[in-house]
């Protein structure tokens, strides 16, 4: 098909500017990543390290117990791991559930972990919260026994077991247990996963895990780090006064771990119900503290880890034997494991894959990596940490960095002396490590298509009635919980609107936390735009944007971007389509001159569309052995309709169909959507807004569409479907993924606040009702949800439940008692209203305490139309709210007999579960649906 005249324009239209500015040095980047800390220790052993940052009124709080599973003696593996679950189920003086009084003062980012060198718990709370954090975190620490009972051990074995089931149940799921027995000898502390066996956890009794808790769990075995809106002064009495009087225990002993070399390369062969073979391959190495960590880890970048990295160029982008690659050195306290690994592609030999593995990592042994690829690899890390160190806590702020490094290395401060190894790193020093690690036996898996070997079940013992246990009361030994005091409104940037030359509207907010500029180009454009004959044009062309400009080709604009620090990052949702970015902000200007690059002159070349393509149709081969991806190609017709714009998001789309695309497919696409009359640019920097709209003129000023842009249209449909129940015959699955769908008459332009506040009670959090009952009062599941699905035109309802094989039919009734008493004879009562309104309002500063979240916010803003104060002035409109208005919103629109049931399962496990229900059931397969492009005809 010949160009357009005006795709022929738009490929033309490259920014007329110069990329002359030099990325800055490594080392003004690392001088940029500074934790002042300070530290002092309680008499009973409890190390404390404190990192004030004022940023936000918030403080997190993080407790790292040295014990894990390398701590376990054979018998009692996942002992560690389900120690953690016990440990948020109440303690003596804070009986019950752990989440409810810190949702009630607004926690953000809580949770816990656990793996092989340590268990950790962590929440960010509003400083007026801080003395109930505290005294909630030393309970667990000193008054834990008493509140564990054998309901409470049963209850949490069986929610251990399904989140094993529901990681297993993913493809490749049991690869974890290969490599680690592959690896590791059998004596080995690191030679079993930390989720540990089906036996040992059925084993584990009410002796063995009391007794676990005092070996391991005292003061002198923990790191607290406090980091936020607190100093040292301010903590040390705090400290002293919920942790003092705890005694100190048994200090856990650092296991004898020799790391393994294999007498002679190993080679298995497993097969899975995966849609194409991978091939892994690994070595034992040394752990982080030992010299050869950081330059591994260097190697392992420039094998896998970067855009431009070995694999990837040489497998996948000039061999064409692989569509996926990667290589990572994930080092432990005192181990490690480097591997590389390629999902070949359909019709190539795994054997010749293996090979080129082999070959690729032994040259990189041979002759070291260059110059040039070991200092893209150190701008990228360094660029990568700045930007992860933004929070205070969660899974990996700054609070981490310091207890890691107390933990493991002695040193709060030793994320320095790694930058330092780091920026040191020269191509003799990496080269050397990786002869040394990587030229010994290596460990080879190959995973392939078939059917998996019989799943090592828990026993469960038949069902025999037992009391619920009694709510135990607190023994108030230290007196009650901690009152939270008041918490101010949220302080919210201010986010200011220009437009550059051509007209596109820049919206920007300023935030100073760290030298990192967010950006992201945003089209209304979506998977509601993508072409309804050919699913997967938009996914294809996305693919397809970063292959190369009219300047550079896909290795150099990587290389390019690796320089700078600069990540690059397309998505869709159903609304927008994006193009982001993330660099330092003293590269701002280069990078957005690459942004620009690629988001006006995309060169779309013909040499790589094949092997692009077929990334795609294997990525879609994927989704269809995936319970989720199933769900997302079965679920959409139904929330939606099949003649809705947001029911083409199947996925990546139709297989087919992206077989069949042509570069003049993806230029008519660009063409007419990503174009910049559609765009809008939002910006959240460090950097002052004159300079950045300087920056974005200099860039995109001069960009002008050219033909006709594409449309959209939503047509009212007020038709419904059948209720019913759709089984995806998935074999051999030890779980079943359960989602039940409801349209609703809202958009997501319409005032949802009461809405999705009621559903606070219901399936928005983990301590409403869904989540409560099937997973902490039948332990039936990992995690149950239960949330609207905002887009601008709809709004569905959405329920989402992995549940053990077993217990499918079940589950989907139990959900659906809850739902119905929700909105009837159990509506949300004042307790729950009262946590809702807390939770909401309190936890806005540690929600926004980034600039991701900021930029998200304001897009979500924009896209539904809402002002772009709607933050700043959130908390009045909770507090409006009342319960009487939010029951009255939840009955009105959520009706418990219009839910559609899909579940994607074992058919022969669960199809006679489902006839008790009273609904019809429809059993398809996952072939059956890979380019299905319409509902079935149920609807009414």
């Amino acid at each position: 098909m010949p160009l357009t005249g005006a795709a022929i324009a738009l490929v033309l239209a490259a920014p007329a500017f110069a990329q002359a500015a030099k990325p800055a040095p490594v080392a003004e980047l690392v001088r940029a990543i500074d934790i002042p800390y300070q530290q002092f220790r309680l008499k009973n052993g409890l190390r404390v390290v404190v990192h004030t940052d004022r940023k936000a009124p918030v403080v997190a709080v993080s407790v790292w117990y040295d014990v894990g599973s390398k701590h376990e003696p054979k018998g009692k593996t996942g002992f560690a791991h389900l120690f953690e679950h016990l440990m948020f189920n109440g303690s003596e003086n804070a009986p019950g559930d752990f989440f409810e009084p810190l949702k009630q003062v607004g926690a953000t980012d809580f949770n816990g972990t656990t793996y092989f060198d340590r268990t950790n718990y962590f929440e960010t709370v509003p400083r007026a919260a801080l003395d109930r954090a505290l005294f909630l975190e030393s309970d667990r620490m000193g008054w834990l026994t008493g509140a564990i009972t054998q309901a409470t051990l049963d209850e949490q074995r069986g929610v251990v077991q399904n989140e094993k089931r529901q990681g297993d149940n993913r493809p490749y799921g049991l690869i974890r247990y290969k490599l680690t027995e592959g690896l590791f000898p059998p004596d080995n502390p690191y030679g079993h996963t930390t989720i540990g066996s089906m036996a040992d956890l059925d084993a584990a009794s009410l002796a063995d895990v009391k007794g676990w808790f005092r070996d391991h769990y005292g003061p002198n075995n923990a790191v607290l780090v406090l980091a936020g809106d607190i100093d040292v002064a301010t903590a040390r009495p705090l400290v002293e006064k919920y942790f003092g009087a705890i005694p100190a225990g048994p200090k856990s002993v650092l296991p004898k771990v020799d790391i393994p070399t294999l007498a002679a390369a190993k080679s298995e062969v497993m097969k899975d119900r995966v849609a194409a073979p991978l091939v892994l391959k690994a070595w034992a190495i040394p752990g982080l503290n030992d010299a050869d960590s950081v330059p591994l880890d260097v190697a392992a970048s420039v094998l896998g880890g970067l855009a431009s990295s070995r694999l990837q160029n040489i497998l996948v982008k000039e061999e064409k034997l692989a569509v996926e690659v990667g290589a990572d050195s994930d080092d432990f306290a005192q181990v490690g494991m480097f591997t590389v690994n390629a999902i070949v592609r359909p019709g190539v030999d795994p054997a010749l894959v293996s090979k080129r593995l082999d070959e690729i990592v032994a040259d990189l042994a041979r002759n070291g990596p260059t110059a040039d690829e070991v200092q893209r690899v150190l701008t990228t890390s360094v660029s990568q940490r700045i930007g992860g160190l933004e929070s205070v806590g969660g899974f990996g702020g700054k609070a981490v960095a310091l207890a890691e490094g107390e933990l493991y290395s002695g040193d709060p401060g030793f994320y320095k002396k790694q930058l330092a190894e780091l920026a040191a790193q020269t191509p003799q020093s990496v080269r050397d490590a990786a002869r040394k690690w990587l030229g010994r036996p290596a460990y080879t898996l190959t995973v392939v298509p078939g059917e998996r070997a019989p799943y090592d079940e828990a026993k469960v013992p038949p069902p025999v009635k037992v009391a619920p246990a009694p709510e135990l009361p607190p023994k108030n030994t230290r007196g009650p919980i901690p009152a939270a005091g008041a918490v101010a409104d949220l302080s919210f940037p201010r986010v200011e609107r220009t437009r550059l030359a051509n007209g596109i509207e820049l919206i920007y907010a300023n935030r100073t936390t760290v030298p990192i500029t967010r950006g992201v180009l945003s089209f209304d454009a979506g998977t509601a735009a993508d072409v309804a004959d050919k699913l997967g044009t938009q996914a294809l062309t996305l693919a397809m944007i970063d292959e190369g400009t009219a300047k550079l080709d896909s290795i150099k604009l990587a290389e390019a971007k690796e320089r700078l620090g600069l990540d690059i990052y397309t998505s869709s949702s159903a609304d927008r389509t994006t193009l982001s970015f993330r660099a330092p902000s003293a590269n701002l200007d280069p990078a957005v001159g690459l942004w620009a690059d690629i988001a006006r002159a995309p060169s779309f070349p013909e040499s790589e569309l094949p092997r692009v393509k077929n990334q795609l149709t294997a990525a879609i081969a994927q989704e269809l052995t995936d319970p989720g991806g199933i769900t997302a190609r079965v679920l959409p017709p139904v929330l939606y309709g099949a003649g809705n714009p947001y029911a083409k998001a199947r996925g990546s789309g139709d297989a087919k169909a992206v077989a069949g695309l042509t570069r003049s497919d993806l230029l008519d696409f660009r063409s007419a959507w990503l174009r910049p009359d559609k765009a809008k640019i939002f910006v959240v920097s460090d950097r002052p807004l004159a300079e950045v709209k300087g920056v974005l003129d200099r860039a995109f000023g001069d960009w002008r569409a050219t033909g006709t842009g594409g449309e959209k249209l939503f047509r009212e449909d007020r038709s419904l479907p059948a209720p019913r129940v759709i089984l995806v015959d998935r074999p051999d699955s030890p779980q079943s993924l359960i989602s039940g769908g409801l349209r609703t008459a809202f958009k997501g332009t319409d005032d949802l606040l009461p809405a999705i506040t009621v559903n606070d009670a219901l399936g928005g959090d983990f301590l409403g009702r869904l989540n409560m009952d099937l997973r902490e009062s039948k332990h039936w599941s990992y995690g149950v949800s239960g949330n609207f699905t905002r887009n601008a035109f709809a709004a569905p309802y959405v329920v989402r439940a992995p549940v053990q094989a077993d217990k499918t039919g079940a589950s989907i009734a139990a959900l659906r008692d809850q739902i119905s008493a929700f909105v009837t004879t159990r509506p949300m009562t004042q307790v729950e209203f009262d946590r809702a309104i807390a939770g909401a309002t309190r936890s806005l500063a540690g929600n926004f305490e980034t600039s991701a979240a900021v930029l998200a916010a304001m897009q979500m803003n924009d896209l539904f139309r809402r002002p772009d104060d709607y933050y700043a002035t959130i908390t009045q409109k909770y507090r409006a709210l009342t319960r009487d208005e939010l029951n009255a919103t939840a009955q009105r629109v959520i009706d418990p007999a219009r839910f559609v049931w899909v579940v994607v399962g074992d058919a022969k496990t669960v199809r006679p579960q489902l006839d008790s229900l009273g609904l019809p059931v429809e059993v398809i397969t996952a072939a059956s649906i890979a380019g299905a492009n319409e509902e079935s005809n149920n609807g009414r």
